[in-house]
């Protein structure tokens, strides 16, 4: 196939994770991106993206601080499991800016309700 750039690309991990990578997240209002034709010379022009979304100050902080921690382990450690799967993992500068995110999501008191230390 023909992508954005007018290059031939084959559907793979590396140009499903490039399309992810060339998208402006942090531009975004919540990382809503449609991931279908983005830039990139190695970009696969028909991508998309799953997220989990969790509000901004959640009614159970405890929770969504769990919610946090659980999905802070699968992107440390899940990515050789989500390509067993036939999955792409994130790129990590799009990992790096969701876990940004994180500090987002507050409790009743204002605090994060996740932090590194968790």
């Amino acid at each position: 196939m023909i992508n954005k750039d007018g290059k031939a690309v084959w559907p793979n991990s590396a140009s499903f994770q490039a399309a992810a990578a060339s998208a402006t997240w942090q531009a975004s209002d919540g990382f809503y991106v449609i991931l279908t034709d983005q830039a990139g010379a190695t970009s696969w022009p028909i991508a998309g993206a799953t997220f989990i979304l969790i509000h901004k100050q959640p009614k159970g902080s405890a929770a969504a601080g769990e919610a946090q921690k659980f999905f802070r382990k699968a992107y440390a450690k899940g990515g050789k499991m989500a390509e067993d799967l036939d999955y792409v993992p994130m790129p990590a500068t799009v990992v790096t800016a969701i876990q940004k995110s994180w500090q987002e999501v507050k409790d009743a008191k204002g605090q994060p309700v996740f932090t590194a230390a968790h």
